[in-house]
Formats: structure tokens, C-alpha cells, sequence
């Protein structure tokens, strides 16, 4: 494949925008150097770059395009309602009819407020939670990757840089399905902790009904329980995973799936926390979210739209089906091959995600590099293996296809070592302090450094 167009647009993208994307998960550092820089266009789960190769892509948008790019219910409410105009001095009728639309969906969620991104919604979620309690430590799950861009999150992370230790110290960790942990914290900080925050699940079960354990724990510390549903949400079941496990959140996030791809948040709760942000009540007002773009009226179009087409289509059916196709059918090729104490595919089917580990069976990003390389020279974008609505059974079988000739190079350089088969650097984490050295300075078009 040629990625002429790609490398040369790499060079002079990172010279005006840091990091040369707005979204640290799609960072060159994330990727092979053999790798598409930029997508030209998508349509379904298909997406073509600026060099004309065309890829069968998983992961979506970082997941939140659930039902395909371009999709046309979706794209033609939004460019119908674009008409009309897509911001006003007062509030646009659509904006009630999207919260009645996502109310409806949501059991137990008595108020929403909409936003452009999942870390704003979080962070309101929070300071609600704090001017509730009357407290300032908060506790998050350690096992869920991202929370927020803000400070209360990252500064829990390797990349803390610029966050004072006086915020970072208000944020305490517990890990997931370890009802220990939880308990742990409450006994340490007595009647500090303002909520605890997690996503429903991440690549498992909650185990002996560890949500309600937990919501049961901030009950009786008088703590706010928040579920993270950025992505579990429309992904789990249409009514988020809050609804598979049959549990309601004092308050819940969602995001990314919500308008497949167009910029659409939302923050929902009980009336008593939320209703703290609004003009009629007599307590302290809370500034927790005042968005200039978040009732964009094309946006909140987009979520209607897709919020009625999972109510009138077997959306979710269709994401397990096809998502266990896809493990089932790696998982063969993996155990085919004899690699499957090195690769693996975990997760649920509507989530999945694959692990690499090197020769002595320890986590290897070089690995993880390599069989990334190898399904984009076959034809699959695959830093995950989220799927879409859109993946047809002949996408499945490709991918499967694509797995089966990159897993055999892969059990080569188990042997050789990855770097044989690796053309240029290899892969990093988006958590760690400092740049490794392949990327501490800018690539010209040839792939050296200038």
C-alpha cells in the first residue's frame, strides 16, 4: 500500500497542531508507520484515505459511530434540521423533544442536560455530586481507562503534567469487581467522599451484583453512585448497560454512540442533583454545565434519529451477532495457528478488543504494532475490533481472513523477534510522562526526522 499523500500531510500537520490530531487515541504514536495518516471519507464500515486504499474499519470513530459512517437516517435528519438554522439566542424546540426522546430510553433518569463531550458531562457530573455532599474527594475505577479530560482524571494517570497535587490528591482509586477496595476507601476517608464513578463494565461482567454492592456502599456513606455510560451506552442494551443490569444511577453519562458520530453528550439523573443547575429552587446555585455548541440543533437531530433507529431496528441483536462471529471466528485462526497463549480476543461481542504479548508471554506494544501493520496491509483498520452496525457477513470474513495471514507473520517473529517483520517504530501508550525517541521530533515526508 502507498501512503505517500499520508506521510506527507503528517509533516505538515504536526508543525500547526500538537500531537497532529484533536483526539489522543488517533495520534501517529498509536499506529504503525506503515498506516493510514488520514481518512478521506466512510461510508457503513468502510473508510477510504487520502492515498485511495480502502479499509474495513473497526473501532468507529473511537466507538462512537454504532451504526455506520454516513449513515442516512442519521445524515439526513441532521442536514434537514442544518436548515433551519444551528444556534439560537433562546432554546430550539428540538432541544425538549431530544430530552424527552433520551428520557424515554433511560429508566429512572428523571432530568438530562446535553453537552458536546463525554468529559464535560463527567466533570458536571461531579461537581453536582461535590455541592450535593459537601464534599471534595472523589473515587473513580482504576480498571476503566478514561474519565475526563480534566484534572480530577488525568491527574490520576502517567501524563499528570501541569496538575497540581493539590487536585490530584482528591482523587482516589478502587479497582473493578473488588467490593474490597470500595470499602477500603470509605473507611479510610470518612465522610469525604462526594460519588464514586465507573462504567457499567468494561471487558467483564459485574461480578455478585458488584454495582448494587456498590451503590448499596454510597448509600450508606452518603455518597452519589455515577455510571459512566460513554460507552456502554446504546452498545449494552438501548437502555444502556444501567438496563442489563438492571440498577439505576443516582446520575449517568453518555456520549459517543448517542448520535453516531456527531458531537452529543448528555448528563441524567435524579431531579433533586441535577435540578441544583437550573433557575427555579431556592438552594445555592451549581454552574455545572453552560455550553455555548450543546444544543447544536443538527447534532441533537443526529441523536433523535439514532435513537429511533435502535428503538425500530435490532441495532443491538445485530451488534452480538456479528461481534461473535468475529471472536468466534479469530479465536479459530488463533488456536489454528498456534498462538493463543500470545494473542487474544476479549471483551464483549458489541466491545471487543485483542491483547498481544511477545515471546516470553509478557504484554508487548511491539507485538501489538506488528499485527496492527499486518491487517492494514490486508485491509483492516484495527486498533480495536469494535464492530458496527454496518459490518456485513462478508466484512466478518474478511477480517477473519486478514487475522489468519497476519497472526501467521506473527508466529514468525514470536521466534525472530517482532522488529524482523516491523517496518519503522513501534506503537506507544498514550499514558506516560515523556515521548520516546522516535517521537521526539517531526517526520518529513520519507519518513526520516527533521
Amino acid at each position: 500500500m502507498d501512503f505517500t499523500k499520508s506521510k506527507a500531510l503528517q509533516s505538515q500537520i504536526h508543525q500547526i497542531i500538537p500531537g497532529g490530531c484533536h483526539t489522543y487515541a488517533k495520534g501517529d504514536d498509536q499506529f504503525p508507520f506503515l498506516a493510514p495518516g488520514f481518512i478521506a471519507r466512510g461510508l457503513g464500515c468502510h473508510v477510504w484515505d487520502v492515498d485511495g486504499n480502502e479499509f474495513i474499519e473497526y473501532g468507529m470513530g473511537c466507538r462512537a459511530v454504532s451504526l455506520g459512517h454516513a449513515f442516512r437516517p442519521v445524515v439526513d435528519a441532521a442536514a434537514e434540521e442544518m436548515q433551519r438554522g444551528a444556534n439560537f439566542t433562546r432554546p430550539a424546540i428540538i432541544e425538549l423533544q431530544c430530552a424527552e426522546e433520551f428520557l424515554g430510553m433511560i429508566r429512572g433518569a428523571e432530568m438530562c442536560k446535553f453537552s458536546k463531550d463525554g468529559s464535560t458531562a463527567t466533570t458536571a457530573a461531579l461537581k453536582l455530586a461535590r455541592a450535593a455532599t459537601g464534599r471534595d474527594r472523589i473515587a473513580l475505577c482504576e480498571d476503566h481507562p478514561f474519565f475526563s479530560i480534566h484534572d480530577w482524571f488525568i491527574g490520576t494517570t502517567g501524563i499528570n503534567g501541569g496538575i497540581p497535587k493539590s487536585v490530584q490528591n482528591l482523587s482516589l482509586t478502587f479497582k473493578y469487581n473488588d467490593l474490597d477496595s470500595v470499602r477500603a476507601l470509605f473507611k479510610e476517608y470518612p465522610n469525604q467522599i462526594a460519588c464514586i464513578i465507573l462504567e457499567p463494565a468494561k471487558y467483564e461482567d459485574p461480578e455478585d451484583h458488584f454495582l448494587h454492592r456498590v451503590q448499596e456502599l454510597c448509600q450508606h456513606n452518603g455518597a452519589i453512585f455515577i455510571l459512566d455510560e460513554m460507552i456502554t451506552g446504546f452498545r449494552w442494551s438501548n437502555g444502556g448497560a444501567q438496563e442489563k443490569y438492571d440498577i439505576v444511577p443516582d446520575m449517568s453519562t453518555f456520549g459517543k454512540a448517542l448520535a453516531n458520530g456527531f458531537s452529543l453528550s448528555a448528563l441524567a439523573g435524579k431531579r433533586d442533583l441535577l435540578e441544583a443547575s437550573g433557575i427555579y429552587h431556592d438552594r445555592q446555585r451549581v454552574f455545572a454545565l453552560s455550553t455555548t455548541h450543546g444544543a447544536e440543533t443538527h447534532a441533537m437531530a443526529a441523536g433523535i434519529a439514532t435513537m429511533r433507529y435502535y428503538q425500530q431496528h435490532p441495532v443491538i441483536e445485530v451488534l452480538e451477532r456479528q461481534g461473535s462471529r468475529l471472536a468466534n471466528g479469530i479465536r479459530e485462526v488463533i488456536n489454528e495457528i498456534g498462538v493463543e497463549d500470545y494473542v487474544t480476543v476479549i471483551g464483549k461481542p458489541c466491545n471487543l478488543v485483542f491483547g498481544t504479548k511477545d515471546a516470553e508471554r509478557r504484554p508487548s506494544q511491539g507485538f501489538r504494532c506488528l499485527l496492527m501493520q499486518e491487517l492494514i496491509k490486508r485491509g483492516v483498520l484495527g486498533p480495536s475490533l469494535v464492530i458496527s452496525y454496518s459490518h456485513s457477513d462478508a466484512d466478518v470474513d474478511h477480517t477473519i481472513t486478514a487475522f489468519r495471514g497476519a497472526l501467521n507473520v506473527y508466529r514468525q517473529a514470536l521466534t525472530t523477534g517482532y522488529r524482523e517483520f516491523l517496518i519503522g517504530r513501534e506503537s506507544q501508550t498514550v499514558y506516560r510522562d515523556f515521548n520516546e525517541l522516535q517521537f521526539q521530533s517531526i517526520p518529513n515526508d520519507s519518513g526520516s526526522q527533521i
